[in-house]
């Protein structure tokens, strides 16, 4: 799962079937999911049950799914359960908690239906939305007619001790949406699909967008890549963004080589127009798709920008852990899950790969490489830099482990680049971090998890020595790294670097705008050293910014404001509408992105050259 934050420090800143339907006799889930009659928001699902031999069973939704970290409670939006027999009598539920529902007579059971409302209705405001808020591309939506996401963990369940069964779907839709995944629709009509699943796990990995068509196909190699867009206003379509994409993909699939774990993958991009909409902005990848939602207010090519990134993280998940994983995410259980030690490997391998393939694929240079990796050394030094990576890992849904998991995807990828960079100065530049997860892809695969207690034993044998004694004493231990030292291995060293800024974020954390609370109204924060931008305009501390090229913008929409500057270019035309000292004015002139000066690195050592372009371009 990638998430982006888009800071908000500024505001502180199926169907039902009728009586007399017989049970199936087979021993297999058959769901029915209902997308035309809805109502209120509501969507019934209706699930035919396996047989039973016990006198009661526990049907449930799920807690958390695999990817999230996060206690989610998917029951939460279960309503009007019921249990039926062959002849549409009800059977005694008790519902055991937000998540399960006790049914009695198990023997008698022909069916559950239930209504499943959907989850970006209900996200509050922030970057991630508030902590109760379902991760939006994990999440679900209900527009009736126009748009579903279908994340099939909200709405499918499971019954006790059936996770192994065989499932079923059947989708009856508005003939004017398609659906689109990874699946394969078995029914040729129009207004349903129907598509089968080997067990549970299978099928709630495979999302699916139903929205009117917009979509691009490609391939790479011998996988066909599919894209569909759901964007509210037409702003945008899959044709805006696939050369993007195919050019991103085929350059990924160049850099992996052999991993080539789909014939199809599916990218389903869902733009909200985060009013009464999803709020939490990124991806959550499945072993054929990734779905992923962004605010449509994005210009394109900043949109363009933030997807290379977060669909290339979610794409290269299918090296971990969908190929290399342990026991906890082989049998992963929904609702009591046992988390892994090794997110270092899950979510940092996959984000340092990220990057990694970007310099060496020529989409990057090297300089931003380095701005990079030095990004991410600034951000997890803001975290808990002494905390046990596997301790971490380990007990993520839990305080105080559970505020560090953003780290994942900052010291994570670190720890994956310092692996890197071992594994090249100990092979002469031969070998790579690439290298060492195609001997655990042989050595594991799809089919067979490691058990977590052995990963570093294993990893030691494939590499050297010193790989171990790093991974102990630095991921396991409470050490923080000293990222210089494995830098200058490369013949890389510290140097002062010039980055471009944000006009309303210092560092991309730090607010110079804050919001009067009495009016709602943008206010530049009175005490701040204004930057660039502002002087060059002439704001002063205490000015409140009520339009900027005449979009006003207030508190409830103030992301706006925040995301849509992260796309202005210097010298560009700007007029702002202010209030100073209780009187409006107009100011009128040209953007100057403002420039900060932070720690990053650069190569110095030509000595090192060869090893260091083995490790970037090798």
């Amino acid at each position: 799962m990638k998430k982006i934050i888009l800071t908000l420090a500024v505001a502180s800143f199926v169907w039902s079937c009728k009586p007399g339907a017989t049970s199936s006799k087979k021993d297999e889930v058959n769901v029915a999911i209902d997308l035309v009659n809805v109502k209120d928001d509501k969507v019934m699902v209706s699930i035919d049950a396996p047989n039973f031999t016990s006198e009661s069973t526990t049907f449930f939704i799920p807690k958390t799914v695999p990817g999230t970290y996060s206690e989610d409670d998917y029951g939460r939006f279960i309503e009007d359960f019921k249990a039926v027999d062959a002849s549409g009598n009800g059977l005694r539920v008790t519902k055991l908690d937000k998540n399960s529902y006790k049914i009695e007579e198990a023997k008698k059971l022909a069916k559950v239906t239930y209504l499943v409302n959907d989850s970006f209705d209900t996200e509050g405001g922030g970057g991630f939305g508030q902590s109760e808020d379902v991760f939006s591309p994990a999440g679900t939506n209900i527009k009736a007619g126009e748009n579903f996401m279908l994340n099939t963990h909200g709405f499918v369940g499971y019954f006790e001790g059936k996770t192994e069964t065989p499932y079923t779907l059947t989708i009856t839709h508005p003939e004017s949406l398609l659906g689109v995944s990874a699946m394969v629709d078995l029914d040729a009509s129009k207004s349903k699909d129907v598509f089968q699943s080997s067990k549970y796990a299978t099928l709630v990995e495979m999302p699916l967008m139903y929205s009117k068509p917009d979509i691009t196909t490609f391939m790479v190699d011998d996988m066909e890549i599919i894209i569909s867009v759901y964007s509210p206003t037409g702003k945008y379509t899959a044709k805006d963004i696939t050369p993007n994409m195919e050019a991103m993909m085929t350059a990924q699939k160049k850099f992996l080589g052999k991993f080539n774990a789909t014939k199809k993958y599916a990218i389903l991009l869902y733009l909200s127009t985060m009013e009464n909409d999803a709020k939490g902005f990124g991806a959550l990848e499945h072993p054929t798709s990734t779905t992923v939602v962004m605010p449509e207010r994005m210009e394109l090519e900043q949109l363009r920008e933030q997807l290379k990134d977060i669909v290339s993280h979610e794409f290269f998940h299918i090296v971990t852990p969908l190929t290399v994983h342990s026991n906890e995410i082989q049998y992963f259980d929904f609702n009591d899950p046992q988390m892994s030690e090794h997110l270092w490997m899950y979510e940092g391998v996959t984000e340092y790969f990220a990057n990694l393939f970007q310099v060496n694929q020529g989409l990057i240079d090297e300089t931003e490489f380095y701005e990079r990796m030095s990004d991410k050394i600034q951000q997890s030094k803001r975290l808990n830099d002494k905390m046990s990576f596997t301790k971490m890992s380990k007990n993520v849904l839990k305080e105080p482990y559970k505020d560090q998991y953003i780290n994942v995807y900052q010291k994570g990828a670190l720890i994956a680049m310092c692996v890197d960079i071992l594994i090249r100065e100990n092979s002469n530049g031969q070998k790579g971090i690439l290298n060492l997860m195609q001997d655990l892809s042989n050595e594991f695969g799809t089919k067979k998890a490691f058990k977590d207690e052995e990963l570093f034993g294993t990893i030691t044998k494939f590499t050297y020595p010193a790989v171990g004694e790093f991974l102990n004493k630095y991921v396991a231990g409470e050490t923080p790294i000293p990222y210089d030292d494995y830098f200058a291995k490369m013949g890389v060293t510290p140097a002062e670097i010039e980055v471009e800024g944000n006009p309303f974020l210092k560092g991309g954390q730090i607010p110079y705008i804050t919001i009067d609370q009495s009016t709602k109204e943008i206010m530049i924060i009175p005490s701040v050293e204004l930057n660039a931008f502002m002087t060059n305009l002439g704001l002063k501390g205490g000015d409140k910014i009520l339009a900027v090229n005449g979009t006003n913008y207030n508190l409830d929409n103030i992301y706006d404001l925040v995301i849509g500057s992260m796309g202005w270019k210097d010298g560009e035309s700007i007029t702002m509408k202010i209030k100073r000292d209780g009187a409006e004015q107009e100011i009128k002139g040209t953007i100057v992105m403002p420039k900060e000066k932070r720690q990053g690195y650069q190569a110095t050592d030509d000595s090192k050259k060869a090893v260091r372009e083995a490790w970037l371009k090798g």
